[in-house]
């Protein structure tokens, strides 16, 4: 063998390493076997509640009253976590420290904040969050949202403590919170159903997210020095100002599904329990779409950015944003085609009957397109957030909420079919807006006299 042809397997070999090396690679491979767990627990648990409930009047009240509560604590963790892992890698050794501690004891009160609100407005909030709820399940629900909102502290603080371990690239910990979530929902509907019935699945619910909120606490906190510490002095209006940029961006795409879900529970009975199971169905598909990407990608993007290398950063965005959009209509396009005999194979039995698999096989086929907007509108727009371009994505992020309004009021339709077609439009709707209006500008990213932060 000439040494020609001994250098390309070495030089292959030493590729392969070097991508095994690589943070991003590490970072992605980690948060990928998270949701991997965490979806494959979501399934049990989601056949478990289709077991127990199916698409009665119960399964409707868990519905309306977890549904908005994940996607608060869901925004709660996203913003967190996009909003401050540039600035604290923009901060080195006992100013990372200090600066930490201090979000950690700013926002923790707005927290616990957050979830006395809840509980002490829980029945007005259930009121209007399902206005056709049956009467006789509003207490039912206001009392699961109640147990529930003790969970949204955790997940907060939780948050700010993956933030940090993101900025050191130590993306383990926080990969399995889905999983942890699930196991204890798992568990204690199993185990509390014949004395607590659902509100089983509640309390489960906040456990995992206090177990989750153990597992980082511990992880973070561990290696941190705090001797010697120089208080860290930021002004509320830089604390607030960036995750209140996301969490603005963030609640409109989730007012997106708010609606539809408000919605559902005037189509009738079980029409929100059946939009929650075709969540679970599209939750998975769009976790490893954006998630592994997007969470590895961002410390990524704001190193380029802060060393000045914006064309990398932005060949990098656009590489994501196309395999993303493949990937996103594939998996749509499956899912259409054998959506019936996977929801009955996933969820048909017990309480879950085979009518039951025909109506969520209907709100899945007017729901699941919703899977290309949504994944595409969230990959690029927080690109662009760590690129410190934030007015684009906060405006495009209006376009499906008043899309979704404007289709659902106009059909006004009660058919199955047509119940998750206006959020679907939307989500789509909004990514054509920001991704054209982010290629009509044609001055550079991160200049100064261009910034739009």
């Amino acid at each position: 063998m000439t040494p020609h042809t001994e250098a390309v397997p070495a030089a292959s070999e030493r590729s392969t390493a070097r991508a095994v090396d690589s943070p991003l690679v590490r970072g992605g491979l980690a948060i990928g076997a998270g949701i991997v767990a965490g979806n494959i627990l979501g399934f049990v648990r989601v056949a478990l509640t289709a077991y127990l409930l199916g698409t009665q009047h119960q399964a409707d009240a868990l519905a309306v009253a977890i549904g908005p509560l994940d996607t608060v604590n869901s925004l709660l963790t996203n913003s967190m976590v996009f909003a401050f892992v540039p600035m604290l890698t923009q901060r080195q050794g006992a100013e990372r420290t200090a600066f930490f501690l201090e979000l950690n004891r700013f926002f923790s009160r707005l927290f616990f904040l957050t979830t006395a609100c809840i509980v002490a407005f829980a029945p007005w909030l259930v009121r209007a969050l399902a206005p056709g709820l049956d009467p006789a399940y509003y207490p039912v629900a206001a009392n699961i949202l109640r147990i529930a909102a003790f969970s949204t502290t955790a997940a907060g603080a939780a948050a700010i403590h993956s933030a940090l371990l993101y900025t050191d690239r130590r993306f383990l910990p926080s990969a399995f919170y889905q999983a942890s979530l699930n196991i204890c929902t798992i568990a204690c509907a199993l185990g509390m159903w014949k004395a607590l019935g659902v509100y089983g699945f509640a309390i489960g619910y906040t456990a995992g997210a206090w177990l989750q909120f153990g597992i980082v606490y511990f992880a973070a906190r561990s290696p941190l020095s705090l001797k010697g510490l120089s208080p860290s002095v930021s002004s509320w209006k830089e604390l607030i100002t960036r995750p209140g940029s996301f969490l603005l961006y963030a609640g409109l795409v989730a007012l997106n599904i708010t609606i539809t879900r408000a919605y559902a529970t005037h189509a009738g009975p079980g029409m929100a329990a059946a939009l929650e199971y075709c969540m679970r169905c599209i939750g998975v598909p769009l976790a490893f779409l954006v998630m592994p990407v997007t969470s590895s990608l961002l410390p990524e993007i704001a190193r380029l950015r802060s060393s000045g290398m914006l064309s990398q950063a932005r060949r990098l965005i656009d590489r994501t944003v196309v395999l993303t959009a493949l990937a996103a209509v594939a998996a749509c396009l499956i899912g259409i085609a054998i959506r019936h005999p996977v929801i009955a194979l996933l969820f048909e039995r017990g309480s879950f009957t085979a009518e039951s698999t025909l109506l969520v096989s209907a709100v899945f086929l007017g729901f699941v397109p919703s899977l290309i907007g949504w994944s595409l509108i969230e990959v690029m727009s927080r690109s662009l957030f760590a690129m410190d371009r934030i007015w684009l994505p906060l405006a495009a992020s209006a376009v499906p909420v008043i899309v979704n309004l404007a289709l659902t009021l106009a059909m006004h339709s009660q058919d199955p079919h047509f119940l998750g077609l206006g959020a679907s439009v939307g989500l789509l709707a909004g990514f054509l807006v920001l991704f054209l209006a982010a290629r009509a500008e044609r001055r550079p990213w991160g200049s100064a006299q261009h910034n739009l932060s």
